[in-house]
């Protein structure tokens, strides 16, 4: 074939492919998969982290709930909040937890909240669980045992306050967040959330009791 006679007939199919619009979906289709996949899963990813909060959240205030009705009942005297109601409590966190697995990936902290001999806020006793080792954020056992410069737990309005003769039950909930999809690329973010309940009944606020059979205790 002539040299004139191929450039020609190159040039017809130059453009007949520059006419050609067949492919030109599929093209932009390849080109916005990736971004589409990417924000896709940034969007599962975003509410299995906002689900988390709300889970964790749920948790901090059945621990502190279940600990305010936990007690065992004494004839002739008020009833008795006791280690084994300690640990049911923590373990009942763990169940509620399911798949967070909140005992591996997390730490709770039971606190309780009452007032000492001087007038002031006393974290008089209080029980930990869970393989972290996060501390409470405000102190350990014996928080304000004398005094009255400690002034309560919770920050700003979510400050909470005993009564004489009353105990707060003051929960916090700690868990090391696990991505679904991202976990090579999201920083390490610790969910922390903490709830109060007043204690339902009369207690004896001398301590918390562990009759025999004794229960291990739950230290922090």
């Amino acid at each position: 074939m002539p040299v004139i006679a191929r450039l020609a007939a190159t040039c017809r199919r130059l453009r007949t492919l520059a006419r050609a619009r067949e492919g030109v979906a599929l093209i932009e289709f390849a080109y916005s998969l990736p971004i589409m996949i990417t924000l896709g899963f940034g969007g599962l990813e975003l509410v299995n982290y906002t689900t988390t909060h709300l889970r964790v959240n749920q948790i901090a205030i059945s621990l502190a709930d279940n600990a305010s009705r936990a007690k065992q009942e004494i004839v002739g005297g008020n009833p008795r909040f006791r280690e084994l109601d300690a640990n049911e409590a923590i373990r009942a966190a763990y169940l509620q937890g399911g798949n967070l697995d909140l005992q591996e990936n997390g730490r709770v902290v039971l606190s309780s909240l009452e007032v000492n001999s001087d007038g002031g806020q006393w974290i008089h006793w209080q029980r930990c669980g869970g393989d972290k080792t996060y501390p409470s954020k405000y102190g350990p056992q014996g928080t304000g045992a004398t005094g009255d410069d400690f002034d309560g737990m919770g920050r700003g309005t979510r400050q909470v306050q005993a009564e004489e003769n009353f105990a707060i039950m003051y929960a916090e909930v700690y868990y090391d967040y696990q991505p679904v999809v991202f976990g090579d690329l999201i920083p390490d973010q610790t969910v922390y959330k903490t709830a109060a309940m007043y204690v339902r009944d009369d207690r004896d606020l001398s301590g918390i009791f562990n009759p025999s059979p004794t229960a291990p205790v739950s230290g922090c």
